[in-house]
């Protein structure tokens, strides 16, 4: 055993953390990109690593190109994304495929099947397949560990960005990761110009065409003899063709059937595949999401099936496998547990409460946008109105404005996060301005990406690797693109939040209602010091006012007629609203909405 083999660890880690050691195993010098689960953990985990420098860029595209900056110094890459960032990224991704790179680079690109947290349920492998980009796709934290340091070997030989499609159940599922030695580029770390590689001008773009279809020959003539593709012949009846988590679920339900497992899933092994089909009596293609594989598969001229037999909606498991393709009883493998409803709901105390409680008192369309606000959408704040994806609030606000004309006037405001303004919003604000609208943008400055777990943003004043940063200043942003009435106004405060919408949404002009006040799950904001309220039940009405907030620290207690006579109650009162000590945060929202004085500061004696 050598000295570096003995110094190995056999570690318990999900797959972003599996990716993360990948990545530094691999010798990777720059990582950026956007936080969107199941992406995060990636780059949160990489910080641990003091070699690597890793950021959080304001959106996808920038993380990418930040990535591709580095590959042409000489340095390994890595930029990372869910899938919906990918589209947001996908123009410098179909250029740098033409360019090609220096130092190794890969994409990661998370999945999310089932849309667990998505707003959508794309398929990247469309995404290799569009931009002639090698994927590979791993099936567990050990492979995903293992794909990336491949990843980064084969973009610096095939000179090529490289895509890793992981997925919900890859990203957050634990497995047995080994530890390994450590992987360098190819080149040095320096500038070295290459005009003719780099500068995407028609002449140069034409030339690099050329040789992109030949690099896909050569990844084409790869693929049939690389290692991740490999058939594991058993019983010929029915053979299988798949990848990643399908090839567990297929294992599973089929431990005895002769399988294809396709580590590199874009360019496929069309021999293997071929080999396959000709020593089973029946081929299967197994896959979540679209017919990718099975679309390819039968255009090579294969009998097979596929979609016919599963779904394209939603993750597959063992049982939904098993059950569409022998029409077994589709059982769970394990009892469901009985758990306690819970509802989606914003935090106690969160910021954003009060807003959409006014704007739904106003019955404005709210054009709403991706965050943890996009729960202002459900009952019984019950305020938002449309939802298209990151950034798409102010340019949907702006479109109703002229599809509508002067009969929209004080009817349609935008709402959407500081780190999705920061994200894709500005140049729709741009817009706005430019093209004159009447619309209300309404940013909810919490100074935090609170929806993906508490990522700092620009706004936030510290970077990834927990340097002070600089803090954007919103309200000088937005008068410097000429939105000439900006107002700030704190949100718990529901009465003066009330009139300042009112005052802007009535304008003819675009204005900007910034709310501001931090996340409660801030670690600073879980250190301040608490303020609770309690209910005077002996006031209480039950009149319910104070339940139409959602707040999770206000809970309903009912009564029947004969506990309502027996406390001198009117006999039609179903009940009290109590506060929770333990869950109130002493926002205050709550206080304006008891017109009984029921509601008071300060815990219940």
């Amino acid at each position: 055993m050598t000295k570096q083999e003995s110094s190995l660890e056999t570690l318990w880690l999900s797959g972003n953390e599996a990716l993360a050691l990948g990545a530094k195993e691999s010798s990777v010098k720059v990582a950026s990109g956007y936080p969107g689960t199941p992406s995060t953990e990636i780059l949160e985990n990489l910080t641990k690593y003091d070699e690597v420098y890793t950021e959080w860029a304001p959106n996808e595209k920038v993380g990418l190109e930040v990535a591709i900056g580095a590959s042409f110094a000489g340095a390994r890459a890595l930029a990372t994304m869910k899938h919906v960032g990918l589209n947001v990224a996908a123009d410098p991704l179909f250029t740098a495929s033409y360019t090609g790179i220096r130092g190794g680079l890969v994409i990661i690109v998370a999945d999310d099947p089932t849309m667990h947290s998505s707003q959508n349920e794309q398929d990247s492998r469309n995404y290799a397949f569009a931009a002639k980009l090698p994927m590979l796709e791993p099936s567990d934290p050990a492979e995903a560990k293992e794909f990336i340091k491949i990843a980064y070997d084969l973009s610096e030989e095939f000179d090529t960005p490289v895509l890793l499609k992981s997925c919900t159940r890859v990203a957050h599922v634990k497995g047995i990761v080994a530890s390994g030695a450590t992987t360098t580029s190819r080149v040095e770390v320096g500038i070295e110009k290459s005009p003719a590689k780099f500068v995407m001008l028609p002449g140069n773009a034409r030339q690099r065409r050329v040789v992109v279809a030949e690099r896909q020959l050569q990844l084409s003539a790869f693929a049939e003899t690389f290692a991740e593709n490999k058939i594991e012949w058993g019983d010929r009846k029915r053979g299988f063709v798949t990848a990643g988590t399908s090839y567990l679920y297929v294992k599973e339900a089929f431990p005895e059937a002769s399988v294809l497992k396709l580590g590199m899933v874009n360019p496929l092994p069309i021999a293997l595949i071929k080999e396959l089909a000709d020593g089973v009596d029946e081929l299967i293609i197994v896959e979540e999401l679209d017919p990718f594989l099975e679309t390819q598969i039968k255009a090579m001229g294969i009998s097979c099936r596929g979609k016919e037999l599963l779904p394209a909606i939603g993750e597959f498991n063992t049982a939904v496998v098993r059950q569409a393709i022998s029409g077994e009883p589709g059982a769970a493998e394990f009892a469901p547990v009985e758990l306690v409803p819970r509802p989606p709901n914003m935090c106690a105390g969160c910021p954003h409460r009060g807003l959409f409680y006014n704007l739904n008192r106003l019955k404005v369309f709210v054009s709403g946008d991706i965050g943890c606000y996009t729960l202002g959408y459900l009952p019984p704040l019950s305020a938002m109105d449309s939802c298209v994806c990151m950034g798409a609030s102010i340019g949907v606000a702006h479109g109703m404005a002229k599809a509508l004309g002067d009969e929209g006037k004080g009817k349609v405001v935008a709402v959407i996060g500081d780190s999705t303004f920061i994200h894709s919003g500005l140049n729709s604000l741009i817009n706005t301005v430019y093209n004159k609208d009447y619309s209300t943008v309404i940013l909810l400055d919490n100074r935090i990406t609170a929806m993906t777990g508490h990522q700092p943003n620009p706004a936030s004043g510290s970077t990834l690797m927990g340097e002070p940063a600089n803090s954007i200043d919103f309200e000088q942003l937005c008068r410097a693109v000429g939105v000439k009435h900006v107002q700030t106004v704190n949100p718990h405060d529901i009465e003066a939040t009330y009139k300042i919408l009112k005052e802007e949404i009535g304008r003819d002009e675009p204005s900007v209602i910034i709310t501001r006040f931090p996340c409660i799950l801030i670690p600073s904001e879980k250190k301040r010091t608490k303020y609770p309220f309690h209910t005077d039940t002996d006031k209480c009405t039950g009149c319910t006012a104070c339940l139409r907030l959602g707040c999770p620290a206000i809970q309903w207690q009912p009564m029947s007629e004969e506990e309502a006579v027996a406390q001198g109650r009117k006999k039609t009162q179903k009940g009290v609203a109590r506060i929770d000590k333990a869950t109130c945060v002493g926002c205050g929202q709550c206080l304006p909405l008891c017109k009984f004085e029921a509601i008071v500061k300060g815990e219940e004696k």
